[in-house]
């Protein structure tokens, strides 16, 4: 009878190892796979980073591109939502503008109803009561950074009630009116708006 020895039957760790072929075809021990340099680069927070930048810039781009698309006029159906910022800018003398120098996109928005976002801004009243009030896209860029440009106020006119005061960015709805309007040898309003609601922008 032959005997088995137990030991014989054992398989080394080495043989179980992947090799790697050497130049004459011979196994090379100890010969592991190399890893993707990517491997390490695509953890967790690599990629919560990844989605939070493509967020923060995406954005911007984004408000640029609809800006460009729709020319800051979206149909909301009962009424117009009209980028405050975007009607205000553009350039006409502040003495001798008349209607035709108001582009024809904004004067074709007399008579419609609208929403427009921005600041209430009271010249005559710190506190914002006993005076006209005006809409402004931002009270610190049109009304503090150089010598305001008429166009870029929007005089409210209450139809209902007297217009509520309220500070930081509100919704102003109502109807639009586009007319070039002077006194003084000077253009003293463009726009207007016949409003029935203001609300805090939250």
């Amino acid at each position: 009878m032959t005997t088995v020895n137990p030991t014989q039957s054992k398989v080394s760790p080495a043989a179980t190892t992947p090799t790697q072929s050497s130049a004459g075809g011979q196994p090379v021990a100890g010969w592991k796979p190399s890893k993707s340099p990517l491997a390490g680069l695509l953890n967790p927070r690599v990629l919560i980073f990844a989605a939070l930048a493509i967020a923060l810039l995406g954005f911007p781009i984004y408000v640029f591109l609809d800006d460009a698309i729709s020319g800051g006029i979206h149909d909301r159906g009962s009424y117009l939502e009209v980028d405050l910022k975007t009607m205000s800018n553009f350039e006409m003398d502040q003495h001798t503008a008349t209607d035709e120098d108001v582009p024809k996109k904004w004067r074709d928005l007399n008579g419609k109803r609208v929403a427009l976002v921005g600041e209430l801004y009271s010249a005559q009243s710190a506190g914002g009561s006993g005076g006209a009030v005006d809409l402004v896209y931002s009270i610190a860029k049109c009304c503090f950074s150089g010598p305001p440009k008429v166009q870029h106020f929007v005089r409210i006119i209450p139809t209902a009630r007297s217009v509520e005061f309220v500070g930081g960015l509100v919704t102003v709805t109502g109807t639009l009116r586009v007319k070039v309007e002077k006194s003084d040898g000077a253009v003293q309003r463009v726009y207007s708006l016949e409003a029935d609601s203001v609300e805090a922008v939250r």
